[in-house]
């Protein structure tokens, strides 16, 4: 059985591994990431202080932090039927613990807040070629809405 519970500052070496675990994961999947030096996406440190954001951390049986994941809050265009979106984003459950649950109950988790927050509509990215990802995601309820479409223009053959 696990817990999920608001990350806290002294989580946060652990969840920089695991947003390197997702980077390592990641950068195959996408020839556009820079490739031989570190990167970092998120700005962790400042998002477990921001009113905007929750992140959340599993907890296997013995308080070990398992997985992690965050929600934000975000602005919309004027032309959206509403004016804030979730956002969903950084998740990542250790290999060893996949498949029990853990992703769907940080799911559950983050959209009781959104909730709670008057937010309807949650959207996440995920790589097309992630399939693994997009199988869980679908299992949740999340559906295919917009796809992203990219142009490399130093591609052999492009004009």
């Amino acid at each position: 059985m696990s817990h999920i519970r608001q990350a806290i500052h002294e989580d946060l070496p652990t969840l920089l591994a695991f947003e390197q675990q997702i980077i390592a994961t990641e950068r195959p999947m996408d020839p556009t990431l820079i490739q031989d030096q570190p990167i970092s996406y998120y700005p962790l440190e400042e998002y477990l202080d921001a009113k905007d954001t929750q992140v959340l951390v599993a907890e296997n049986h013995d308080g070990q932090v398992v997985g992690s994941l965050y929600g934000q809050i975000r602005p919309r265009k004027p032309f959206f039927q509403t004016s804030h979106l979730g956002y969903i984003g950084f998740m990542y459950v250790k290999p060893e613990h996949r498949g029990k649950g853990l992703a769907e109950a940080l799911i559950d988790n983050i959209r009781n807040w959104f909730n709670h927050q008057g937010i309807s509509e949650i959207i996440l990215h995920v790589y097309a070629s992630n399939e693994r990802a997009i199988k869980a995601y679908e299992k949740i309820g999340f559906v295919h809405h917009l796809v992203e479409m990219r142009l490399d223009q130093t591609a052999k053959g492009s004009t």
